[in-house]
């Protein structure tokens, strides 16, 4: 079947619904990484998926064509002074309640369909943030130049983890510009 142009249905889920959702998001994933299924950091995903939707303010939402998941968006809002960015950018803005978003993916099967902007806008579409902020792997500019498109800006770059990609910062104004 080919995949729906245009037409998706996206559903919103809480912390609440973590237990609910967790196969479906480790199933895109797998999906997503296919070709990375060996490299160890992306073997931690389901580590990564518990520590967010743990969060009680963990928000998500699923695209789905028909009854099957074709991608993710999901974050959560960050404690104050603990955001990603504040290393980076001083002084801090004056309205800083930011929400960070840790995972934004679409099965091969569904993407350059406009699907990711579109789970990304429904999340923070529902946000009473300040800021979102994110990270992308800095080996991959065609995705930080398609954040920039939305609006984020490069305010640094970090690597989280000893075995984590080095990332950049990236930090947009809530709500996005149409």
């Amino acid at each position: 079947m080919e995949p729906s142009l245009t037409t998706i249905d996206v559903r919103h889920f809480t912390h609440d619904d973590a237990a609910d959702i967790r196969q479906t998001l480790l199933d895109v994933h797998a999906d997503a990484y296919a070709d990375r299924a060996d490299d160890p950091f992306v073997q931690r995903f389901p580590w990564f998926a518990d520590h967010w939707s743990s969060h009680p303010g963990f928000s998500c939402v699923i695209g789905y064509d028909g009854s099957e998941p074709i991608g993710y968006a999901y974050g959560a809002a960050a404690n104050p002074d603990r955001e990603w960015w504040r290393e980076h950018l001083a002084p801090a803005p004056a309205r800083a309640k930011t929400f960070h978003v840790s995972e934004l993916m679409v099965r091969p099967k569904w993407r350059k369909h406009g699907h990711s902007e579109r789970l990304h806008r429904a999340l923070l579409g529902a946000r009473d943030d300040d800021l979102a902020a994110l990270l992308v792997d800095v080996t991959h500019p065609k995705v930080q130049s398609l954040y920039e498109s939305w609006g984020y800006r490069k305010v640094g770059e970090r690597q989280p983890f000893p075995d984590s990609p080095v990332y950049a910062v990236m930090l947009a104004d809530l709500p996005l510009s149409v």
